[in-house]
Parts: C-alpha cells; sequence; structure tokens
C-alpha cells in the first residue's frame, strides 16, 4: 500500500493472493489492509490537506502534474495493459484501448485544471461586489469495481487531483495491481506524499470505513446497487458529498428501418463485450416485431462464431468471467431464465476446450420470449446475458426501454433520425446512443439517473464533483448601522 509516500505492509501483515481468471495462476500476492490501515491513510490525507502546501498550489501546478501522469501512462501503457488482461481476463487489445483512454482522461483534466478563475457576478447592493469561487471538497475515498480497474479510477484520481483534493483510492480486492502500477507513476510524476493514498483489501472493511469516517468530505464509488446503498447510508454520518455510479440494466432499442447488419453487430458487441461485465452493456435487446424474427436468427448466427479465450492471443474476441463466485451467479441468473419461461435460443451452459477448462468462461447467451416482468430483464446479471422483447409501436418501445429502475445508459437504432431523436429525448437514462452503443469520451459528462447512481464523472461536470462552491462577498465601503447607539 501507499500512505503518506512510502510503500507500506499491512498494519496485521495479511496479503491476499490475485488470481488469474483465465487459468486461476496466481499473478501477485499483494497487501491485504484492514481497518486500522485505512485510518492511518484518512489521517495523512486530513493533515495534508489541512496543514499542508497542496492546498496552495496553483490550477497551473496541478494541471502539469497531471499531464505529467498522462505522458507516463502512455509511455507504460504496454506493460499497464499487460496487468489489466492478466487482473481481468479481457482481451490485450481492449486493454491497450483503455490505457489510451485513461491517458486522455488525465490529460483532458490536466487542461482544465487552471481554467476556473471564479465568477464575477452583479450585486444589488450599493458599494459592494461579489464572487463565486470553487475550491476543492477535501479528503476523498474513491472506491474502484473489478471491470475496469484502472479506467474507473482515471476517472476519480484525474479531477481529485487537479481540483486540489487529498485522497485515498481502494481499488477492488481482486483486481489491484494497474491502480498499484499508476500510484507508482503518480509518485514519479512528482504529485506530493500525503495526496495520494492507497489502500488495498476488501470493501466490507476499507470502502464502509471511507464512507463511514468523519474526516472523509467526499465518498465516490463505482459498483453495484447494494453496495451503494451501504455507502449512500453510512455517508450520512458526517452528511459528506456522495457520488455513485452504480450499473444498469441498458436498452438496446431497433426499429425496423434501422441498418439491419450495423444493429445486429453492434447489439453483440454491446452484450458480450468483456463478456458482458460493463456497467453500460446492451444486455436488454428490444425490437421491433416485423424484424425480430430475422434478427434474432442473424444474432444466434454470429454468436456461434465468437471466440473465447485467452485475453493475450489475437483470435480470441472475448475472456472469462472475473471469479469462480461471479460465475456462479450467471449461471443462476441462467436457471431463473429458464423458470420464469425465457427461452433460451443459444448458450446457457460452460463452453468445452482444452483452452478454457481452467478459467471462469460462460458460453454467450441469447434468451428469447422475454417480457419487462422478468428478473432475467429487469435485473444486473453482468455477464454474456442477451434478452430479447418485442415492440410493435414507438410509444410502446419508449414504454419499455424505461420500464427499469435503472437508467444508466441505452441506445435507438433507426434510419429515421426525426424518429430517433424523438425517442432519445423520452428516455430516462445518463447517456442515449443513436446508431452507437457503448462510445464515450471524457469531454462528456457520464452517470445514471434512478438507481444507477448520484452525480456525473466526466467532462466538466466530473470536476465539479470534486469541489465545493462558495460566496465571497465584500463591502467596499463599511459604515457602522447605529442600530445599537
Amino acid at each position: 500500500m501507499f500512505i503518506n509516500g512510502e510503500w507500506i505492509d499491512a498494519k496485521h501483515g495479511e496479503t491476499r493472493d490475485i488470481i488469474n481468471p483465465f487459468n486461476q495462476d496466481v499473478i501477485a500476492n499483494v497487501a491485504e489492509g484492514t481497518k486500522e490501515d485505512v485510518i492511518e491513510a484518512i489521517q495523512v490525507a486530513r493533515q495534508t490537506f489541512d496543514e499542508g502546501d497542496w492546498r496552495k498550489s496553483t490550477g497551473l501546478e496541478r494541471g502539469k502534474l497531471v499531464v505529467r501522469i498522462a505522458e507516463l501512462i502512455e509511455r507504460d501503457k504496454e506493460e499497464l495493459a499487460e496487468l489489466e488482461t492478466l487482473d481481468t481476463g479481457k482481451t490485450l487489445t481492449e486493454s491497450l484501448q483503455d490505457m489510451e483512454d485513461i491517458a486522455e482522461v488525465f490529460r483532458f483534466y490536466g487542461g482544465l485544471a487552471d481554467k476556473d478563475g471564479g465568477e464575477i457576478i452583479e450585486s444589488p447592493i450599493p458599494n459592494s461586489n461579489s464572487k463565486v469561487v470553487h475550491e476543492p471538497v477535501g479528503v476523498c475515498g474513491q472506491i474502484t469495481p473489478w471491470n475496469y480497474p484502472l479506467l474507473q479510477a482515471s476517472w476519480k484520481l484525474a479531477p481529485a487531483i487537479a481540483t486540489g483534493n487529498t485522497l485515498i483510492i481502494k481499488p477492488s480486492a481482486i483486481t489491484p495491481l494497474t491502480t498499484i502500477k499508476v500510484t507508482e507513476l503518480i509518485e514519479e510524476a512528482g504529485v506530493p506524499a500525503g495526496v495520494v493514498n492507497l489502500v488495498l483489501g476488501s470493501g466490507s472493511k476499507l470502502g464502509q470505513e471511507l464512507a463511514e469516517n468523519y474526516d472523509v468530505d467526499l465518498v465516490s464509488f463505482t459498483g453495484g446497487m447494494e453496495a451503494g446503498r451501504k455507502v449512500m447510508t453510512a455517508a450520512t454520518g458526517n452528511f459528506k458529498k456522495v457520488s455513485l455510479e452504480l450499473g444498469g440494466k441498458n436498452p438496446n432499442v431497433v426499429f425496423s428501418d434501422a441498418d439491419f447488419d450495423t444493429a445486429v453487430d453492434q447489439a453483440l458487441n454491446a452484450v458480450f463485450f468483456h463478456a458482458g461485465q460493463v456497467c453500460s452493456a446492451g444486455a436488454r435487446l428490444i425490437v421491433e416485431d416485423s424484424i425480430h424474427d430475422t434478427f434474432v436468427e442473424e444474432l444466434i448466427r454470429r454468436t456461434k462464431n465468437i471466440k473465447l479465450g485467452n485475453g493475450f492471443h489475437s483470435s480470441t474476441q472475448s475472456g472469462p468471467l472475473i471469479s469462480q463466485e461471479h460465475l456462479d451467479n450467471v449461471v443462476n441468473y441462467v436457471q431463473i431464465g429458464k423458470d420464469e419461461g425465457a427461452h433460451l435460443a443459444i448458450g446457457g451452459a460452460r463452453p468445452q476446450g482444452e483452452e478454457v477448462k481452467d478459467g471462469f468462461f460462460f458460453e454467450p447467451t441469447i434468451f428469447t420470449n422475454c417480457d419487462s416482468s422478468m428478473r432475467i430483464v429487469q435485473e444486473e446479471t453482468f455477464g454474456p446475458i442477451l434478452t430479447v422483447e418485442k415492440f410493435h409501436s414507438e410509444p410502446e418501445a419508449i414504454q419499455l426501454a424505461n420500464d427499469s429502475v435503472y437508467g444508466l445508459a441505452g441506445a435507438v437504432w433507426s434510419e429515421d433520425i426525426s424518429k430517433a431523436e424523438r425517442v432519445s429525448n423520452q428516455l430516462r437514462m445518463g447517456t442515449v446512443w443513436i446508431n452507437d452503443f457503448h462510445t464515450y469520451f471524457a469531454q462528456a459528462p457520464w452517470g445514471g439517473y434512478k438507481a444507477s447512481g448520484i452525480g456525473r464523472e466526466l467532462g466538466k461536470q466530473g470536476i465539479e464533483e470534486y469541489t465545493e462552491v462558495k460566496h465571497i462577498y465584500r463591502n467596499t465601503k463599511p459604515e457602522p448601522l447605529g442600530w445599537f447607539g
């Protein structure tokens, strides 16, 4: 772990083996912290923020540091990508693209760091002036997930550093390797000791303390809905700021006038990319009835050809699930779908073959004859499971797409742009794609409606999450009131 500029073991000396989900090999052994470790990190971050010189740094100085981190990530992107593929099982191609995106996130926020000089507002009171400034929140607790370990960390680290906060980051206990590596790069870039602190261990111990501790001013969490509820409840003690990204069950709506081949290709990518372990996965396919049968037929044909395997092999299109526990959960959802009356059109089992026998693999799976009352349609399976529903009219498509407790993302496919715009305007989601899926970039905000979370990451909104708004009023000609003699 990295606390106050020093690499240290856990206080109790405990460690954890990190497992490669492709073959269950032990690829690393890391510190396993406890409550005492995270309390120390919080105290360091608190003291650094309250008493150190970091708060006095300028936006220009901080921006240069954040851009330097981007440069170091680009320099070491191949090593980082290899670590990410070892840790998560995703393809190396995807991991390399992640590193490009991560560097861009740091570069974007480095560029924003010195762009907010405050706002002068016109005071209605004579002989006065007034301004609004944005100041750092203070000590930030950051809890990141296992599916995109470094990408999600970058969305939190870059704006927090750029705005002058101190922080404690806790990656998922099972995928910490790239966060450890990027912390080394943050140290190399010259970020002062105590500003960025890294703790490793379970969410139930370390994450709970970050959410509860009164010396933490903000907690940012990306993960599941139930864990997010616990974080939000724990944060009420000192009414700290809360930012939550809690996943989704994202509808992919295909009208009959869509570009058929492209929509099929993107529907497969939407749900089976990274074995479906994506918060914005298009796991709910909602197809106009007139093309439903031919669309599903083509989906099934192409699904048969998806190559599962080692993420380091160029022929691999999809890797394993992250763990045995998660594999068991996906298997359970397949049984739930069958019990609810959905038709298993393809998949639904462990794959056969020498290359995949030791990993946590699961076949790409498609259920048809689904409706929005089913758990398999409503709940986030976070695996390679696609449910297919039909609609007949535009209002019905909108109603089905919005029939969810979630509201992270969705897509609309149609060559009629007026219709696509009309539908997208009525979808209650933080991101809506028209004739595309999964596209995102640092300049645009990311987050959800309803149970998909609170707040936004990326974009200008992502940096605002890490600031407090202060109004400063100055009386330019103070005079006694004379009220009390």
